[in-house]
């Protein structure tokens, strides 16, 4: 597929990938991210490993995950 248009195009995308991870490699983590790029705004396309991690998540993680939402949803009351 092309890259996407509309509001979409500028859609914020925090992909977390840890470099251990023996179920999805981190090749393929990589392979998604560049075609993310390649369909909306690449800038806004944020991609993390974390050292160590397997098919799970960590603190780091979910820290990043955290300011993620922060940055980019209205708070809710």
């Amino acid at each position: 597929q092309g890259p996407i248009t509309g509001v979409n195009k500028d859609i914020a995308v925090l992909q977390c990938h840890g470099d251990c991870d023996p179920l999805v490699p981190l090749m393929f983590g990589s392979l998604t991210v560049e075609k993310l790029k390649s369909m909306i705004n690449p800038a806004n396309v944020t991609f993390r490993t974390y050292s160590g991690m397997m098919h799970s998540s960590c603190i780091e993680e979910m820290m990043d995950i955290k300011q993620f939402i922060d940055k980019h949803l209205p708070p809710v009351d």
